[in-house]
C-alpha cells in the first residue's frame, strides 16, 4: 500500500510561556498507509482530538510537518483541506446545517470543491443519486429529502453527516468520537453504517473512540495515545489477537490505576 499520511516531528504547545503551559506534542511522528482504518484510543487529554484538529487545520501546529498524499498541509488553510479531508464530529449538529433540508445539505456536500452558483446548488438531477445513497443505510432518510435536518434525530443526523463526508471522495476521513452523543442502540447502528461506508468507499480513516470493543473490532490498526505520544501501535495479525484485557493492561502500564477511572467504555 502507498503512504497517504506522514506526520513528522509535530509539536504543539498550549498557553505557551504562561503558568498553564501544556506541551502536548513534542516531536510526534506517525505514518498511515492508503486504505488503512485506524482506531485511536486513550484517556482524556491524551491528544486524540487535537491530532485530528491539526490534520484538518482547525488548529495550527507550532512545528513539524503534516503530509497528505505527498502534499504539505501546514501551509494550507482549513477550508482548502476539506477538498482532501472529510470529517464527522461528536456533536451531531456540527457536520450539517440544521436549517436546511436533507436535499440542500447533500447538494452542498456533493458540490464541495466544484464551482457553482447559489441558484444551481440544488440540482434535481441528483435527487435519484441521493435517494439511492440514503436507502443503503436503512434509516428512512430517502423519504425525507425535503425535511429540515434540525428535525431529525441525533443518529439520523450523524448518519447523514457520514454520508456527506464521503460524497466528494476525500483522501482521508476523520471520525472524532462521532457516536459519543448518541444512545447505545443508535451508537451501534451508526458504527454498522460507519463500517459499511468506509469499506464501500475504501477510504483511509482515523477514528477516535473510547469504546474498546469498537477499537478491537473495527479497522485494521489501533493507536493508543498517552501524553501526546503513541504508546501502542498494533495492526494486522497482532491486532486480530487483541482483547479488552490486553488493552486494559496497556492502559494500566502507561497510566497506573487512573486508567480504569477514566472515560473508557467496554461495550
Amino acid at each position: 500500500m502507498a503512504l497517504l499520511l506522514k506526520i513528522q516531528n509535530l509539536c504543539k504547545v498550549f498557553n505557551k510561556n504562561t503558568i498553564n503551559e501544556n506541551v502536548l506534542y513534542d516531536n510526534l511522528s506517525l505514518q498511515v498507509e492508503e486504505g488503512e482504518f485506524v482506531t485511536i484510543i486513550g484517556s482524556n487529554g491524551a491528544g486524540k482530538s487535537t491530532l485530528l484538529n491539526l490534520i484538518s487545520g482547525t488548529l495550527s501546529a507550532d512545528e513539524g510537518s503534516i503530509m497528505l498524499n505527498g502534499e504539505e498541509m501546514n501551509r494550507m488553510p482549513e477550508y482548502k483541506r476539506t477538498k482532501f479531508i472529510g470529517r464527522v464530529f461528536q456533536d451531531p449538529s456540527k457536520g450539517v446545517s440544521p436549517g436546511m433540508t436533507i436535499l440542500e445539505n447533500m447538494s452542498m456536500a456533493y458540490n464541495k470543491g466544484k464551482t457553482f452558483g447559489l441558484g444551481m446548488c440544488v440540482n434535481k438531477n441528483n435527487i435519484k443519486i441521493f435517494t439511492e445513497m440514503l436507502s443503503q443505510i436503512n434509516l428512512g432518510l430517502e423519504d425525507k429529502l425535503h425535511t429540515k435536518v434540525g428535525l431529525l434525530s441525533g443518529g439520523q443526523r450523524q448518519a447523514l453527516s457520514l454520508m456527506m463526508a464521503v460524497m466528494s471522495k476525500p483522501k482521508l476521513l476523520l471520525l472524532d468520537e462521532h457516536i459519543a452523543a448518541l444512545d447505545p442502540k443508535t451508537s451501534e447502528r451508526i458504527i454498522e453504517i460507519t463500517d459499511k461506508v468506509v469499506d464501500d468507499n475504501k477510504i483511509t480513516t482515523l477514528m477516535v473512540t473510547h469504546n474498546l470493543n469498537h477499537a478491537i473490532n473495527l479497522g485494521n490498526r489501533v493507536f493508543m495515545m498517552h501524553g501526546g505520544n503513541i504508546v501502542m501501535d498494533v495492526k494486522g495479525e497482532e491486532k486480530s489477537r487483541l482483547t479488552i484485557d490486553k488493552l486494559l493492561k496497556c492502559f494500566e502500564k502507561v497510566q497506573g490505576k487512573e486508567a480504569l477511572s477514566d472515560r473508557v467504555l467496554f461495550s
